[in-house]
Order: C-alpha cells, then structure tokens, then sequence
C-alpha cells in the first residue's frame, strides 16, 4: 500500500492530482489542510469532494482519503506529537505542492510560505520510516530574470527576480538542493503558468491566467492594451503536471532531476495571437468587447493607473495586480522542456500544444463566471 501525504490540495495542481493517484486501489492519500475548526476542516474536505465528484456513496474511495488540521509553514505542521509520530512512520511518498501564488506579498512572507514548507518537508522527509520519494513542486519563475532559456537545471547566482514569489521559491530550492546532496530522494517540478484540465477545462480556482485573460480581452481596460512585441507566455494544464508528478513519484528514474512542466520555447503562445484568440472566445460567449487600441506599455501603465480611480474596487484591484504581468511578460525567456520530455517520453507523457485545451480552459471559465454574475 503506498502512502501519499500531500500539501497543497486545495490548490490547481494537489487538486487534479489527487484523483489520479486514487485511482490506483492501493493508495491512500493524507491531506494537510489549513481550517478554523474541525467542523471547518470537514466542510473543506467535502468541497473537495464536489470538485473530484466523489459522492457520499463511494465509501471505498472515500475510506481511503485521510485529512489533518495543520499548516505546512508550522513546525510539525502544527499536529500534535501523536498524530505527527503516525504521519512520520506512514507515509511512503511525499507531495509538497502547497503554497502561496501572490507575486507581490512582502519579502518575508512570502518567505515564510516557501521556505518555512520547505524546512517542514524536509523534517518529515528525515524522519519517516519507509519513505520511497518525494516530489517538490516549485515553478520556472526561479528563472527569475534570465534572458534566453532557463534550463532544466539548479539555477545558481545573482539573476534578480521579477516579484518576491520567484526569490522566495529560488531560495527554497536552495534548501532542496542541499538535501538532495546528502541522499534525500527527491524530485523538483517547475511548472509554467498553470490552466484547467486540457480535456474538460476544469480547474479548482481561477488563478494569474484567467486574469490575465480578463487583461487580454480588453474588458477590464476599456480596450487599452500594451504593446506585446515578440513576448510570449507559458501555459500548461493541471492534469499534464498532475500525471508527470504522479508518475516521477513512482520511479527512481526522475529522482535528483529538475523536471519543466512547461510548453516549452516551441509552443509557448506568442501574446498578441493570444489575445486576438481570447476575445474571439470571451465574444462568442456573449462577452461584449470594446475595440481595441494598442499603446506604448510605457503609456499603457499611465493611462490605467488613472483611470483605475474610476473603476469600481474589484476591478480597481485587479488593474493595479497588471504592472507585475507585464514586468514578468518583458523578459524575453523561455524555458527547456526538452529532458524533460525525454524523461517521459518512458511513460508516454507528451506536453500537449496549448492550442488543443485553450478552446476548453476558456470555455469553463466563462461558464462558471456567467453562473456567478
């Protein structure tokens, strides 16, 4: 029987992994996740419930699902000595893929989201007693602001980061690093910007891409838009990580690697095609568009900085979040993905072109945001 303990459920990835491992009869899941009360902490469960669409009725599945009221930044979790001693002599695997995707939190908490995890992994990972693997998910932000291809490889030295999320997941792979070295088997995932299911487009939470969808349209800004020139974005759905992970939890052969769960330079979407296809979409949805005028990004920021004064506070918000997209999109990058499609090529895993899902993930979203009008 393997044990998977995993942080980050309720998050893009933990979400659509979850399901994958369950479908394996022998496996069993324990889920660390954050709640008020014990009350709160079955409330969260049965959410997540809805979202795999387990029903109350599927006992056996359910049987073999197991949750702890705890916080990965805490030492030991935040679990009682009982409780964390059953965790430690349990588990078999370890998915650590919990933590905070503001771009723009202060420095030290954003630290305290990516590193002090990063300890208490470690920690259990030292201290269980049939431990097989463990996969670390982390992101190919730590590329930080490397012109040209960041490679599938540590990353070392002064590159200078665009927001405090990528310094602070740059450092916590420091911290991985070090324990690889000494003979911790484990596997560090960098996935690009994260969608919905490349089937269906089911995705738990609308996270940077939606938003920057939102941008891309023209809605949100009266039809401005910066000029994009040759930049281009990343994207990759939930479940194609959601597999490589599962799979690299199973084998020796990915461990000590860094893994890019990424589109890679050769299918990476070039933004301005992108947002011609976006407001097709958001206009065939019944999304009514302003035409759009393209500016300077320099009289782009200008002109929506004050005009964001008139907008009602949600969006006023969302506008303000539009400089941290645009300093990341500035950066002329791309990321390696070819080890890492060699790599899975094993399990038959091939990244799929955006172009397959991106009719799909937008479909979904406009779905749920006219439900919620």
């Amino acid at each position: 029987m393997k044990n998977y303990f995993i942080t980050g459920a309720t998050g893009a990835i933990g979400s659509a992994l979850i399901p994958i491992l369950l479908d394996d009869p022998d496996t069993q899941v324990c889920l660390l996740l954050r709640a008020a009360s014990a009350e709160n902490l079955a409330e969260r469960l049965e959410s997540l419930y809805r979202f795999w669409q387990i029903g109350a009725a599927d006992v056996a599945t359910r049987q073999r699902v197991r949750v702890l009221r705890g916080d990965a930044t805490r030492p030991g979790f935040g679990l009682d000595d009982d409780a964390y001693r059953q965790l430690a002599a349990d588990s078999t695997h370890i998915v650590h893929s919990a933590g905070n995707v503001r771009m723009n939190l202060p420095i030290e908490k954003a630290r305290r989201s990516s590193l002090d995890s990063a300890r208490q992994i470690i920690a259990l990972a030292r201290g269980c007693s049939h431990l097989e693997k463990v996969e670390f998910v982390s992101t190919v932000g730590v590329g930080g602001r490397t012109h040209g291809l960041v490679a599938e490889e540590w990353l070392l030295g002064d590159r200078g980061f665009h927001n405090t999320y990528e310094q602070a997941k740059a450092e916590a792979e420091e911290i991985v690093r070090g324990e690889l070295e000494r003979g911790l088997p484990l596997t560090v995932h960098r996935p690009s910007m994260v969608v919905g299911d490349s089937g269906n487009g089911r995705i738990i939470h609308f996270q940077v891409f939606y938003h920057l969808c939102e941008f891309l349209s023209g809605g949100r800004t009266f039809g401005l838009s910066p000029d994009f020139g040759g930049a281009r974005l990343d994207i990759v759905p939930a479940d194609y990580v959601a597999r490589t992970i599962a799979w690299s939890s199973t084998t020796t052969a990915s461990t000590g690697r860094i893994v890019h769960s990424c589109s890679g330079p050769t299918l990476a979407l070039p933004l301005t095609p992108l947002r011609e296809r976006v407001r097709e979409i958001f206009a065939r949805s019944g999304r009514r568009l302003p035409p759009l005028i393209n500016l300077p990004t320099s009289v782009f920021k200008g002109i929506l900085g004050a005009a964001s004064w008139l907008m009602p506070a949600e969006a006023r918000r969302a506008v303000r979040t539009l400089p941290v997209f645009l300093d990341y999109l500035a950066t002329e990058q791309s990321f390696a993905n070819h080890r890492t499609q060699q790599l899975l090529a094993a399990a038959g895993l091939a990244v799929p072109a955006p172009e397959q899902y991106l009719e799909q993930v937008l479909a979904y979203y406009l779905d749920r945001s006219a439900r919620h009008a």
